[in-house]
C-alpha cells in the first residue's frame, strides 16, 4: 500500500434535481479516487447531500412536503445519478445524519472555544439563491437600475441578530497560505482571482440566522441556525469522524484534494481554510476549481430550458462514451460546450476507430492466425521495442498528471499510445506476415496484445466497464489489472475469449 488518499466532491443543495455539472465533478473525482486505487493507494472518497439552509426550505414548501421528505427525495435521486455514472464513492454523506449534526456543532465548539465567534447583529445584502451575503462595492446595478449579487441572483438589504466569525483575522494568514502553497488553490487562475478578494480585506462572516428554522441549531442558543456554509463545509470533518479522532477514519485527514465548481471556490478557499484554521485542525492539500459546461453554446439555466440530466445522455450514446467525452473534451480546469455533434465526433474516431478497431483487428487476428491464444513474446525488434516502452511509461507519466489534475491530458498520453499502436500494425501488416514468416507475425500480435493490456488498464478509471471488457479479451485476470501488475507479463499460451467489438460506431437514428 503506497498510502491514504482522501478526496471529495462537493456535497450538493438539494433545491434542484441532478444535472450534467453535478455529474462532471462526481466523474472526475470517480477517476482520481479509482486511478489512486489502481495505483495501491488506500482510497476515500466521499460525496454526498447539502440539506438545510432557506432555500430547501422554501422549495419544500413550494413542492407541498416537510423539508425532511423533500430533502430525502431529491437525495435518492443524487445517488441514483452516481449509480448510474458509476461512481465509486466510499461513503454519501448528508448533512440532516446525525453524525454530521454532531460533526459540525463540534466544528463551531471548538472555534468558539478558541474565540473567533462573537454575538452582534447583520446588516447587510443577502442573496438566497446563493446563500450568500454581499459587500456594497460588490454588487451589479442592471440597466433597469435593480441592483443583483455579482452572479446575478437577486438581493435584500437583510437585518438579525447573528453570530459572526471573525474572518477579518485570518486575512494575512490567508495570503500567507498561498505564497507558501501555491498549490493549496488551483488552477493559478482562481488563485489569483481569491487572493485579490482577500487582499481588499475581509469582513467579518456571519454564521447564523434566526428568520427560518431548518438547519442546524448553533450550540448553546437554539434561537439560531448555522450558516449553511458553515454547516456544509463540516462534512468534509463529519464524514471521517470528526469530533472522534480515535474513529480510524481520522487517518484519512487532511483530505489530499476537494474538487469544485468555480462558482464555489470562494467558500472552499477563504472561509474552510480560515475555519479550519480557527479550530486549529490540518487544512486539506488542494482545492482544485474546474470549469463550466455551456450546453450548444449558451449557459445551462433552467429558464431556458436547457438543463442536461447526465441520465439521459446515458441512455443514448451509454455510459462510459459520455464519461469518456466529460473528460476528454474540456481542458480540466477551462470550460467547454456539451453537444451532439462533439460527443459522436470523440465516440466514432477516438473510441470507435482509434481504440476499438485496433482492438478488433488485434484480437480477431490472434483468434483465426493463433487459435486463439496468447503467443510467445519471441525475439523483438526495435520497432517492438519502442512501442512497448512507450506504453510502459503509461503508469508513471500519467500518475504525474493526476497529481496535477491534468485528467484530459493525462487520456491523450494513452491516446499518443494507442495512435502508435496503430502506425505500428499498418507498418508490421500481420496479417501479410502470416504467409512470409508466421513467427513474426505471432511476436507483432503478442506486441500489440501487451500495448493494449497496458491502455486497458491505464484506461479503467475513466471506462471501467469497457475496460473491463477489454482486459477480458486480451486474457488479464482479475488479479493482473493494477499498474504494478503491468510489470508482470501475461503467460503465454492462455486461451483468449472470442474477441468482441467494444465500441460500436454511432449512428444517428432516422428523424
Amino acid at each position: 500500500m503506497t498510502g491514504r488518499y482522501y478526496v471529495t466532491t462537493p456535497i450538493y443543495y438539494v433545491n434542484g434535481a441532478p444535472h450534467i455539472g453535478h455529474a462532471y465533478t462526481s466523474v472526475a473525482a470517480d477517476v482520481v479516487a479509482r486511478f489512486k486505487r489502481l495505483a495501491g493507494y488506500d482510497v476515500f472518497f466521499l460525496t454526498g447531500t447539502d440539506e438545510h439552509g432557506q432555500k430547501v426550505e422554501q422549495a419544500a414548501q413550494a413542492a407541498g412536503l416537510e423539508p425532511i421528505a423533500f430533502a430525502d427525495r431529491v437525495s435518492s435521486d443524487f445517488r441514483a445519478m452516481y449509480d448510474a455514472m458509476n461512481v465509486s464513492y466510499d461513503d454519501f454523506i448528508r448533512t440532516t445524519e446525525p453524525r454530521h449534526i454532531a460533526g459540525a456543532s463540534a466544528l463551531w465548539e471548538r472555534i468558539a472555544a478558541n474565540g473567533h465567534i462573537y454575538l452582534g447583529a447583520y446588516e447587510g445584502w443577502y442573496a438566497l439563491r446563493d446563500e450568500s451575503f454581499y459587500n456594497e462595492d460588490e454588487l451589479v446595478t442592471r440597466p433597469d437600475g435593480t441592483r443583483v449579487a455579482p452572479t446575478g441572483a437577486p438581493v435584500e438589504w437583510v437585518r438579525e441578530p447573528s453570530y459572526f466569525f471573525r474572518l477579518s483575522a485570518f486575512g494575512d494568514k490567508l495570503l500567507e497560505l498561498y505564497e507558501t502553497r501555491p498549490g493549496f488553490v488551483e488552477p493559478s487562475s482562481r488563485r489569483n482571482e481569491v487572493a485579490s478578494f482577500v487582499r481588499q480585506g475581509l469582513r467579518d462572516l456571519s454564521i447564523s440566522r434566526t428568520s427560518f428554522r431548518w438547519g442546524i441549531p448553533v450550540p448553546g442558543d437554539a434561537e439560531h441556525v448555522m450558516y449553511v456554509w458553515v454547516d456544509a463545509l463540516a462534512n468534509y470533518l463529519s464524514a471521517v469522524g470528526f469530533p472522534d479522532t480515535a474513529n480510524p477514519r481520522w487517518g484519512y485527514w487532511p483530505a489530499n484534494l476537494h474538487l469544485v465548481g468555480k462558482d464555489i471556490v470562494r467558500f472552499h478557499a477563504i472561509y474552510w481554510p480560515a475555519l479550519l484554521m480557527a479550530a486549529g485542525l490540518e487544512l486539506p492539500d488542494c482545492v482544485f476549481s474546474h470549469g463550466w459546461w455551456t450546453i450548444e453554446g449558451e449557459k445551462m439555466s433552467k429558464s431556458l430550458g436547457n438543463v442536461v440530466d447526465p441520465r439521459d445522455l446515458v441512455g443514448e450514446f451509454g455510459l462510459d462514451p459520455v464519461r469518456f467525452f466529460l473528460m476528454r473534451e474540456m481542458p480540466f480546469g477551462g470550460d467547454s460546450d456539451l453537444n451532439r455533434k462533439a460527443i459522436i465526433t470523440r465516440m466514432n474516431v477516438e473510441l470507435a476507430n482509434d481504440l476499438g478497431n485496433l482492438a478488433q483487428r488485434t484480437l480477431s487476428q490472434v483468434a483465426r492466425n493463433c487459435g486463439g491464444v496468447l503467443p510467445e513474446q519471441g525475439a523483438r525488434t526495435e520497432d517492438d521495442l519502442a512501442l512497448l516502452a512507450q506504453a510502459a511509461l503509461l503508469p508513471t507519466v500519467m500518475h504525474g498528471q493526476i497529481d496535477r489534475r491534468a485528467l484530459t491530458d493525462a487520456l491523450e498520453e494513452v491516446w499518443r499510445v494507442v495512435r502508435a499502436c496503430n502506425a505500428y500494425i499498418d507498418r508490421q501488416a500481420p496479417w501479410a506476415l502470416k504467409k512470409t514468416d508466421p513467427e513474426r507475425m505471432a511476436v507483432v500480435l503478442r506486441v500489440l496484445v501487451d500495448a493494449l493490456r497496458a491502455v486497458g488498464t491505464m484506461l479503467q478509471p475513466y471506462m471501467p466497464a469497457s475496460m473491463d471488457a477489454l482486459l477480458t479479451q486480451v486474457g488479464a485476470g482479475a488479479d493482473e489489472r493494477s499498474f504494478a501488475a503491468l510489470e508482470t507479463p501475461l503467460p503465454a499460451g492462455r486461451v483468449l475469449p472470442a474477441p468482441q467489438g467494444i465500441f460500436p460506431r454511432y449512428v444517428e437514428p432516422e428523424a
